[in-house]
């Protein structure tokens, strides 16, 4: 028999992993080309050159034990140096070395901050729609979410005032997704620091930090003139989940970091945390390839450019088809409103078009639904009748 901590996440599953999976089930029935999968924010681009080179090299240069031994259970110095020195040539001098622990991306980074954050019965803050598998990460720990509710008018901006209502003294992080998944959206400078003036006064009040996770896989990915804020400017306890699955298209070799900046409270006491929540979790360290690989390819970015183009079709099909969009800004997915208040219907008719979307009830936001863009620039084009049949079901 499972355990009864584990039921709950059984029981919820994935309503995304689902979907991925009932893809790959109706392409083997009606053809891959036929069944339009915009499920699962999986990076269709191959990865920039540097990658390849970065691996030539390693694999003929490098002696074996580096590359294959164990690194320090924080990860090689000279990869995390990189990293530092990336950030503050990028950002500000605000980091070093020591406050970098490396990680099989930025899920496994956040998992590591939650434990060194949460004791059980705390709660962690997120704004709807939120990607699902955080309340799943802080239940790894026996705290709960809270969530400020979508800010629909605000153009789903997260909302200060919301923010504060839902504060209490056993909140002990917020977690921020900015380009934001599902919506696309970039968050203003505006917005931002007035969470931060929030959080503060909420510091002052509970007499304990709050800290913001800032998870940053999409970064880069940018499609609009808008700056996407670099959260430690605003925040000084602000601890940053980063990945490279997005940036490089890595998904599957799990590889990103966890930094603390050194102005952040507690910081030799947080960074020391993150290097033991690592072991105990059960990863004695991340990949010592990957490490390497990221280490010689840190300046690269793939073709981000692709990602615009697909945004722009997606978002003229969509809309063209009657469906309210919002634009993307950032990260690689279409938000759009449901004609219908329960989306699950629109889910299921689009799956009769063999269209796979994801209900925004998975995000905390019902009445929307998510599209994923990142899948080849094809299978876009050739979904426009889809979506147009699947418009004419609901606008005539």
């Amino acid at each position: 028999m499972i355990s009864s901590s584990m039921k709950p996440f059984v029981e919820g599953g994935s309503a995304i992993r689902a979907l991925f999976e009932e893809g790959k089930k109706m392409a083997k029935v009606y053809g891959a080309e036929n069944v339009y999968d915009f499920s699962v924010g999986n990076p269709g681009l191959k990865p920039p050159q540097e990658v390849y080179d970065a691996i030539d090299y390693i694999n003929h240069e490098l002696e074996p034990l580096l590359v294959y031994g164990y690194p320090s259970n924080a990860g090689y110095e000279s990869t995390r140096q990189a990293v530092a020195d990336d950030l503050n040539e990028r950002f500000g001098d605000n980091f070093d070395m020591e406050g970098i622990v490396m990680t099989a991306g930025a899920g496994y980074a956040i998992n590591i901050i939650m434990k060194c954050l949460l004791d059980p019965g705390d709660k962690v803050a997120v704004f709807a729609p939120y990607f699902v598998e955080y309340r799943s990460w802080a239940r790894n720990f026996h705290a709960d979410v809270v969530v400020v509710p979508p800010n629909v008018e605000g153009g789903f901006e997260p909302s200060a005032e919301g923010l504060r209502k839902v504060l209490d003294p056993s909140v002990k992080a917020v977690i921020i997704c900015n380009p934001n998944n599902p919506t696309g959206a970039i968050y203003s400078r505006e917005s931002l620091e007035a969470v931060a003036e929030v959080l503060r006064e909420a510091e002052k009040e509970f007499n304990h930090p709050i800290y913001i996770i800032s998870d940053e896989p999409y970064r880069e990915l940018v499609y609009v003139d808008k700056e996407v804020v670099f959260l430690p400017d605003v925040y000084d306890d602000t601890i940053v989940a980063y990945s490279w699955s997005k940036s490089l298209s890595l998904p599957g070799v799990r590889i990103g970091y966890a930094a603390v900046p050194r102005k952040a409270e507690g910081y030799e006491e947080l960074r020391d945390a993150l290097v033991v929540a690592g072991r105990v979790l059960g990863a004695n360290n991340a990949s010592t390839i990957a490490e390497l690989i990221v280490e010689r390819a840190i300046k690269a970015r793939a073709d981000i450019s692709y990602y615009e183009r697909n945004a722009k079709e997606l978002y003229e099909i969509v809309s063209g088809a009657g469906f309210e969009c919002i634009i993307p800004q950032g990260a690689f997915y279409l938000w759009f409103k449901s004609p219908v208040e329960n989306e699950y219907e629109l889910v299921q008719a689009a799956k009769d078009e063999r269209i796979l979307i994801v209900p925004g009830s998975s995000f905390a936001s019902p009445g929307w639904v998510r599209a994923s863009f990142c899948i080849s620039n094809e299978t876009i084009r050739n979904s426009a009748e889809a979506f147009a049949r699947l418009g004419k079901k609901y606008f005539g």
